[in-house]
């Protein structure tokens, strides 16, 4: 019999990828009214949600090799034996690929766990509801964000209300296989409200402090990383301005460059973060990104000599870059039992600059200010008659390298890349193919049938 697999998740299954989090047994029929009835289990299904993000498929590294890989322009070279992200460096991604399969449904696995916690809100404990219900959210709000850069064209392209064009947008718990769960698509439009709306609700209920997980501050971070896919450069900056407001001074850059990567515990310069251990977390970016230093293999990226020529001498930057057996690699991600940093400061502040520049204003910083915090961190001057638009990209683009944001800043910045416009079909995944023999009302993305 068929199953759909992009809506599996009734509440046994639900939790079969985060049972050791809930202390449940896995069990193909426990329904939600048992699982959800109390505060202390609803808090045990937000690790849940949080297990589920990190997962290797997710923001535990697929989600950022995906990113580097759809916009590589010849500045990055997968070696790897895996085939599945040799169609997406490729840009000839099969609707069977694995990857892309297994993507889609553990984000909406990790969706409807936010789903479920969400609808139980009332059951939480008054004096954390509020953050609870902001983690929810911002969680899904995120995984959405990362759901339609993938799954549908960017919003840069046009055409933000053609039906269907989207993703599926499920707001309510799925908790069996029934006619409600067969699905349609939602516009893109409708997609990225619903991620403002999180995102926006997520940052007025979190706190500024909040351990490793979700806080205001990454709530604002990730509304203006939305609003930059938009092209809204004025709601940009109000919400990198926010995340501002919200950290009143409890961020800074690390004192050196290198210091924001392979970390054990969170650093002042990140804004959000997997936390990853020898026992708990995916750091699936050293898989693939590995130096082959301390005994580990060598990665199956490679970084080329066009990447490495946009640095300027004497950037520290560079000094991240190893080389070994005739490739270089990067060492953001050299160490398999350390943290992933998501959003760093370092973002905020090119983010600000480039919507101040854009709108010729300075709220919150000057340009110069930003980008010479900025650069002045990795031992490079800026003069301000320099700064223009591609210089702050530019800044952006060596700052941020090989963090997972490539291919959104292509999109929106509307570059091509390899020789494929920024909107072409190529540059965005299938719907798998086994969402669409589940679902009659899958719509199929252009330029892979159905």
């Amino acid at each position: 019999m068929k199953k759909l697999i992009i809506l599996c998740c009734a509440a046994g299954l639900l939790f079969s990828s985060c049972n050791k989090q809930l202390d449940l047994e896995p069990r193909q029929t426990i329904s939600d009214e048992v699982v959800f009835t109390n505060d202390a289990n609803i808090k045990k299904a937000l690790t849940g949600a949080y297990d589920a993000l990190s997962s290797g498929y997710l923001l535990g590294g697929e989600f950022l090799l995906y990113s580097e890989l759809q916009a590589a322009d010849g500045e990055i070279s997968w070696v790897g034996t895996y085939n599945q992200p040799r169609e997406i460096f490729n840009k000839t991604i099969l609707t069977n690929n694995s990857y892309v399969r297994d993507t889609w449904t553990e984000a909406y696995s990790t969706i409807n766990i936010c789903n479920n916690i969400i609808a139980a809100i009332d059951k939480v404990n008054e004096d954390d509801r509020d953050r609870v219900m902001g983690e929810a959210l911002f969680i899904r709000g995120i995984t959405y964000f990362n759901l339609i850069t993938f799954y549908a064209k960017p919003y840069s392209h046009g055409n933000t209300t053609e039906a269907e064009s989207g993703v599926p947008l499920v707001l309510t718990p799925t908790t069996g296989i029934n006619e409600e769960s067969y699905v349609s698509r939602n516009t893109v439009e409708e997609v990225y409200a619903k991620i403002i709306e999180d995102l926006s609700t997520a940052e007025s209920l979190l706190p500024d402090e909040n351990d490793v997980f979700a806080t205001n501050i990454a709530a604002a971070g990730f509304l203006s990383r939305a609003y930059l896919q938009m092209e809204k450069y004025p709601e940009a900056l109000t919400a990198v301005n926010t995340a501002f407001d919200d950290a009143d001074g409890s961020k800074s850059l690390n004192s050196n460059y290198a210091d924001a990567f392979n970390n054990e515990s969170m650093t002042k310069e990140d804004i959000f973060i997997i936390a990853v251990n020898s026992q708990d977390g995916a750091n699936d970016m050293h898989l693939f990104w590995s130096t082959g230093a301390d005994g580990a293999r060598d990665g199956d990226v490679e970084i080329n000599q066009k990447h490495l020529n946009l640095y300027e001498a004497g950037d520290e930057r560079l000094d991240l870059f190893y080389t070994g057996a005739g490739a270089v690699r990067s060492g953001k991600w050299k160490q398999r039992y350390k943290n992933l940093s998501i959003m760093r400061l370092a973002e905020l502040y090119l983010t600000r600059a480039e919507c101040n520049f854009r709108l010729a204003s300075a709220e919150g910083a000057t340009v110069l200010s930003d980008v010479s915090t900025v650069r002045s961190r990795v031992g490079l001057t800026t003069i301000a008659g320099d700064i223009d638009l591609s210089f702050i990209l530019k800044e952006r683009k060596l700052e941020l390298a090989h963090e997972g944001q490539a291919i959104q800043d292509a999109k929106r910045l509307k570059k091509t890349i390899d020789a494929f416009p920024f909107n072409d079909n190529k540059l965005v995944f299938p719907i798998p193919l086994r969402e669409m023999n589940a679902n009659p009302n899958l719509k199929q993305n252009p330029g892979y049938g159905g």
